[in-house]
């Protein structure tokens, strides 16, 4: 059993069939996941266009909801965009990108291919700032209060930015990977 801690005395455990996996492949900067077992996934809020419940891996989720709330008493509003997705949801919008790109490669510099999304494994998340709905996963969300919170915050709760500047995938200060359990890296 992989045993995780969310603070505050809550602590619980996964069999380790439940784990998300990094898988030993890369293509065109993307490292290939194992998609999460849907019976580890937990709420980590409602997606405001949609009403969509976003979902993640459970200790991501109350390490999400955690730092969710430290934010909203520091007066900054963040919200879930997008968490866990399968596999089969991913190549929906992979396809989408390479109409819209022209090439796989040119479509993996801003959508992930099935596979290789870190979205799969349910422990990375798509943040927004619930004051700028024009910059849900777009680069101008680096100018809200929400990405400057959590540029500050975020490593405090086991968040990490994903795709900084300058790497092989484009920046998206959107896009924040759950680092916090020892099975996460």
């Amino acid at each position: 059993m992989a045993i995780f801690s969310c603070g505050a005395g809550v602590a619980f455990a996964f069999p380790p069939e439940r784990l998300p996996e990094r898988l030993n492949d890369t293509l065109y900067g993307h490292t290939a996941y194992a998609e999460c077992d849907e019976a580890a996934l937990l709420p980590a809020g409602k997606y405001r266009d949609t009403g969509r419940t976003v979902k993640l891996y459970s200790p991501a989720a109350i390490a999400f909801i955690r730092m969710r709330r430290a934010a909203s008493a520091d007066g900054v509003e963040i919200l879930p965009i997008s968490g866990f997705r399968k596999v089969s949801y991913q190549e929906g919008l992979f396809n989408r990108a390479v109409k819209k790109y022209g090439t796989k490669k040119a479509a993996a510099k801003w959508v992930a291919p099935p596979g290789y999304s870190e979205h799969h494994t349910g422990l990375a998340v798509d943040i927004g700032d619930k004051t700028k709905r024009g910059c849900d996963v777009e680069s101008c969300f680096e100018d809200t209060p929400a990405f400057k919170w959590l540029k500050a915050n975020a490593d405090g709760y086991g968040f990490e930015l994903s795709f900084p500047p300058g790497g092989a995938v484009s920046y998206e200060p959107w896009h924040w990977r759950y680092v916090g359990g020892k099975d996460s890296r």
